[in-house]
């Protein structure tokens, strides 16, 4: 049995679950490609149980596939549904850390290495918001003691850890830039390219080899037509949103305005 065939079953169990034992349930958390597979299925399949895709705040890019049963209804319910799934590892390293002292600031990869080498599965670790003192780390609710109880350093760095709950969780504030272009047209590949710099053939090899997200769906068609609005992320390089689309140039091509997070 293959990985994604591995991946749907799980996920059936999962609805299953609530279906029959009227309870919240939810898997590990995906990857975008994960992710798109599962809504893929939840589009045709229609389950009957409510299906929330989430990593505990909006922007997130790796999420769980929750699954509410009826009396989690609304906002309110998906917001208890979180609280309930996920903990926040704040990791936190003083001024005289080596960290500091080197000039080197931790990244995300120091953070995740480190807590694969405890022996923990990629799916109970969700999104890692590092910020220059430390980093708070999404993770699932019933791990966070054993993470709290042994991780205490990332590189040569030692770390304060303590738990928390999500409503706690510091989101870092993304700076933010805008970028007038002009596009041949509003298709997935030419957007891309604008976005991220790169050469039209180079943003069609990014989309089909499954790179691109629109609106947290991964995307392999390069002639998807976007609107404004949409949300492109480039895995390994950023995100962008379509922020405005204007009028057509005299050249036939169609001026925009991007908004491209650093």
């Amino acid at each position: 049995m293959n990985e994604e065939n591995i991946l749907l079953g799980q996920a059936e169990d999962r609805i299953t679950q609530c279906l029959d034992r009227y309870m919240l349930t939810f898997t590990g958390f995906l990857d975008p490609h994960q992710q798109a597979l599962l809504r893929q299925k939840m589009r045709k399949e229609n389950p009957a149980c409510k299906i929330l895709f989430t990593g505990g705040y909006p922007d997130a890019q790796r999420r769980v596939m929750a699954c509410l049963p009826d009396y989690m209804e609304g906002d309110a319910g998906e917001q208890d549904a979180m609280q309930q799934i996920f903990s926040v590892i704040c990791a936190q390293h003083s001024k005289n850390s080596s960290a500091s002292r080197s000039g080197r600031a931790l990244r995300h990869g120091d953070y995740l290495g480190a807590l694969i080498g405890l022996g923990l599965k990629r799916d109970v670790i969700g999104d890692i918001l590092v910020r220059e003192d430390g980093a708070d780390i999404i993770v699932l609710q019933d791990m966070a003691e054993y993470i709290s109880d042994n991780f205490g350093k990332a590189g040569r760095t030692y770390l304060s850890v303590s738990v928390h709950p999500l409503s706690e969780l510091l989101i870092p504030e993304q700076k933010v830039k805008m970028k007038h272009d002009t596009v041949a047209s509003l298709r997935l590949d030419s957007l891309v390219s604008s976005a991220f710099g790169l050469a039209r053939s180079k943003a069609a090899d990014a989309i089909r080899g499954g790179m691109v997200l629109v609106n947290h769906e991964e995307v392999l068609k390069i002639d998807r037509m976007l609107e404004e609005g949409d949300e492109l992320v480039l895995r390994h390089h950023g995100k962008a949103v379509l922020d405005e689309v204007g009028r057509e140039t005299r050249k036939g091509r169609t001026a925009i305005t991007l908004k491209i997070y650093i």
